[in-house]
């Protein structure tokens, strides 16, 4: 499995403790999700048949999932016969690699690239640049990152962790195209950056992008994008190289329309996204002459193969449930060190990527549910971080604890033997919201412990029943 890109090599806790104590970071959050969320609200509630096509979009990525090997074949006899030249990558660095080589047998020293996740999934930019060619992001809020020497801190908004203000200064600082007097107007800000890469999409000879969507039934490769530089970029240079993991795949040109409709509504709360590009193979006069794809796997047949894990490859990438998660408003995506943040980058890093840090993931989470209700994929995120937590390592006291636990919520009369005594939890909880115990401090030392009411919901109820 290849390597990628981690942030800081923290568990999520101890990041996510950091991140906490960042009062504009919360602010910067808070105002961009609340606002994305109010605007996809509005777009779906528009739509009578929402949940049908949520079905929909669903069962065209499990079709796809379950004839994957098959589906991806055709895949690549389609886009070859139209011209392409397909590439298989089993990990990052093969991918790279393969970049690498093309960009070297060009002599091309630098490459514009498409906003890409995958890209950044396998440390593409960083593989370039170790061997000397420079790899510019062209999507704006991919610049702003790439020029502050980060990495980005949400699925769809890379930048959502800076506000107008820390931009403008960032800009002044480090692009010769911003005037020392520029304001901080998003219009005065977007011309900054238009006119710093005009020159580099006139220029560039390359480019890499990644792809939304792979059509097996054409050979098609989708890219959605809202600001036209992804346009530019897979039209202008003379090579392009596209990376796409292999689940991207979809069967048939028709499920474009089911997805296409699934997409802007959950990602930027649109009923069309701006920019769509298509292309197949290569077109003779006609944009790139020589187009390469490169299908990733990186862990993605590994997680094919578990029966729980594998739904979080129907993923398209929304972001709709990062912006409804109470852990990611708070903490932001750096705190999950990976390019993967929120509540699909719980259940997906894990999976795809080196453990390391990403052990600690799945337990990044209030299992509250509102992902999988925002979810256009259905994806039951819930469900596999609770599958993924118990193959997680557990001390020898949590694992009698779960036992325990186990052994009495499997029995109806257990349970009200458990309800009957917790009368004598009540003396335990005061004194643990008095002063810290040795006993689960983890727990009592940053939450209160819930006192144990009066009377069971089962004597209540009972009562009730009777009155």
């Amino acid at each position: 499995m290849g390597k990628a890109y981690f942030g800081p090599q923290l568990a999520f806790p101890i990041a996510a403790k950091e991140a906490l104590k960042d009062d504009q970071l919360r602010e910067n959050l808070g105002r961009v999700t609340s606002t994305i969320r109010m605007k996809r609200e509005a777009v779906v509630a528009e739509r009578s048949d929402w949940e049908a096509l949520r079905s929909a979009g669903r069962a065209a990525k499990d079709e796809a999932l379950d004839g994957l090997s098959r589906l991806l074949v055709e895949f690549e006899q389609r886009a070859t016969s139209a011209g392409a030249i397909v590439h298989w990558a089993r990990d990052g660095d093969e991918a790279a690699s393969i970049v690498l080589e093309l960009a070297q047998r060009h002599g091309i020293e630098s490459v514009v690239k498409v906003k890409s996740l995958t890209t950044d999934e396998i440390g593409l930019n960083e593989a370039l640049a170790t061997a000397g060619v420079e790899a510019k992001e062209t999507d704006l809020a991919e610049l702003i990152v790439q020029l502050a020497g980060e990495h980005p801190s949400h699925i769809l908004v890379p930048a959502i962790h800076k506000n107008r203000e820390q931009i403008r200064e960032l800009f002044v600082r480090t692009l010769d195209e911003a005037e020392d007097d520029i304001s901080s107007d998003p219009a005065d800000l977007a011309a900054s950056a238009r006119s710093h890469l005009r020159s580099r999409f006139l220029e560039a000879r390359m480019a890499v992008s990644g792809a939304n969507f792979a059509i097996a039934e054409t050979g098609s490769l989708v890219v959605v994008e809202s600001e036209g530089n992804g346009r530019m970029c897979l039209t202008l240079p003379d090579v392009l190289v596209s990376i796409v993991g292999i689940e991207k795949v979809l069967p048939r040109w028709d499920d474009l329309e089911t997805v296409m409709q699934l997409l802007p509504r959950s990602s930027t709360g649109e009923r069309m996204n701006p920019y769509t590009s298509i292309w197949t193979g290569v077109a003779p006069g006609d944009g790139p002459q020589e187009v390469h794809i490169v299908l990733l796997d990186n862990g993605r047949t590994s997680a094919l193969a578990d029966p729980v894990g594998r739904d979080a490859l129907t993923c398209i990438r929304c972001s709709a449930c990062l912006n409804v998660c109470p852990i990611y408003e708070r903490t932001g995506g750096h705190a999950y060190g990976s390019v993967y943040p929120g509540p699909i980058g719980a259940v997906i890093t894990p999976q795809l990527l080196e453990p390391g840090a990403a052990a600690s993931l799945p337990f990044a989470s209030t299992l509250c549910g509102a992902c999988y209700d925002v979810c256009p994929m259905k994806i039951d995120i819930p469900s596999i971080l609770v599958h993924l937590r118990a193959t997680q390592p557990h001390s020898a006291g949590e694992r009698a604890a779960f036992r325990a636990a186990a052994t009495a919520l499997s029995n109806g009369q257990r349970v009200r033997a458990v309800a009957s005594v917790g009368w004598l939890m009540r003396p335990f909880a005061a004194l643990a919201n008095a002063v810290p115990l040795p006993v689960a401090r983890k727990w009592t030392g940053s939450r209160r412990a819930p006192r144990p009411a009066r009377q069971s919901f089962r004597t209540w109820w009972s009562k009730h029943e009777r009155g």
